[in-house]
């Protein structure tokens, strides 16, 4: 018989509402013995979150090195433009309309004495470096790869990028249903779910409604500079839109948003260039939804938002995004690390942005997808009678993902 795949938002649904159930009368020796499980998997992420920023972020900033030109120092401008810009509008939106859903009762509820389930045993596996300094690490390593064009460890950190991908692969996201339910297990058991299931509602349909709203303000900029109807472009996009809903994946929407593109009068050789390269470097929706889920959390907790500390975050989540793997939830793992040492978010408020986030996955590849569109009409736009030629790394980048 076919083995039946579950998603992963399927497994994620399940763990919390069987975690929500179960932790209403679950004994004591289980909910010890998933703390138990829930600090190891936390050890091992804290372990692997400077090795996933060095093994992503290295090969990344090599291979848009490697192609420099005029063309790709646009496109990537652009794409950060954007991003950076989703971020900022998040911060603006999320603070004047989140502290009309999450209520002060909220935090009470959270913040109430609650029953303690230590675990049976922990074990300690100290991270090979700090976050910042895998951070710089990757920045010095990727700048310089690209500058003396270094094969040898450029294939070298491309061999450590796959070990890295593996990694979250077939252990982080498998095991990471089991991580949620024992979240919410252990919150339902201390009485504080109802609070944050509420929240998570109220989040949720928020931040659709943000990127739809991001949408408009792209394809409106885009419209201005090519002087067309930016309904009408997005429109076209909306094959794009839908098949990225279902697919969860920049890459492999590429041929569709070929397509799109190409229907909105984008030159064929310049989308077969800025599409796929702005699949692996533009994720302005998924800096939406970290920077939204982020602002709700630490109101929910009680920490101040302030917007020096929020622009720092984005402007290093704009660079960060540019490794997030092609695996479902793989934005939110590269995002980890400046979540702890920016924002200073501790084990199991992490938990709860990875579970926000994979909830809302497809919204935000398919806001990527569909701002690709608009990067490619500007970029259009400002190469015609320029006679530049379009580097065609359309092969190259439909081989990674997100």
């Amino acid at each position: 018989m076919k083995k039946v795949r579950i998603p992963l938002l399927a497994k994620i649904i399940i763990a919390i509402v069987v975690g929500v159930l179960m932790g209403q009368f679950a004994p004591a020796v289980v909910m010890r013995t998933m703390n138990t499980f829930c600090g190891l998997f936390d050890q091992l992420m804290r372990f692997m979150i400077p090795l996933i920023i060095v093994g992503l972020v290295t090969p990344a900033i090599a291979d848009v090195g490697d192609r420099a030109g005029r063309m790709l120092v646009l496109t990537v401008l652009m794409s950060y433009f954007f991003t950076v810009f989703s971020g900022v509008f998040a911060y603006g939106c999320s603070t004047r309309l989140f502290p009309h859903f999450l209520h002060a009762e909220n935090l009470k509820e959270l913040e109430a004495e609650s029953l303690v389930f230590p675990p049976f045993f922990t074990i300690q596996i100290p991270p090979l470096m700090e976050v910042m300094t895998a951070l710089v690490l990757s920045f010095m390593l990727g700048l310089g790869i690209a500058v003396i064009k270094s094969p040898v460890l450029q294939k070298g950190f491309q061999e450590m990028q796959a070990i890295v991908v593996k990694v979250i692969e077939k252990v982080i996201i498998p095991f990471l249903p089991i991580y949620i339910f024992s979240l919410f297990l252990d919150m339902a058991a201390a009485g504080k779910v109802t609070p944050v299931i509420k929240a998570f509602i109220a989040i949720v349909v928020i931040i659709f409604v943000m990127t739809l709203a991001l949408l408009l303000i792209q394809f409106t900029v885009a419209g201005l500079v090519a002087k067309k109807n930016p309904l009408v472009m997005l429109k076209n996009m909306l094959p794009a839109y839908f098949t990225a809903l279902g697919t969860s994946s920049s890459a492999a929407t590429i041929p569709v948003t070929l397509k799109c593109v190409a229907k909105n009068g984008v030159n064929p050789s310049l989308g077969g260039f800025t599409v796929p390269l702005c699949a692996t470097i533009h994720l302005s929706g998924s800096t939406l939804k970290i920077t939204s889920c982020a602002i709700a959390l630490m109101m929910l907790i009680g920490k101040e938002v302030e917007f020096s500390t929020m622009l720092g975050f984005i402007l290093m989540l704009g660079v960060t995004m540019v490794a997030a793997p092609g695996v479902p939830g793989g934005a939110i793992m590269a995002a980890l690390g400046i979540l702890e040492s920016i924002l200073g978010f501790d084990t199991e408020q992490q938990g709860m942005m990875i579970t926000l986030y994979i909830a809302m996955d497809s919204f935000g590849t398919a806001c990527n997808v569909t701002g690709d569109g608009a990067i490619a009409l500007v970029i259009d736009k400002m190469n015609k009678g320029k006679g530049e030629a379009v580097y065609d790394v359309k092969n190259e980048a439909m081989k990674r993902e997100e």
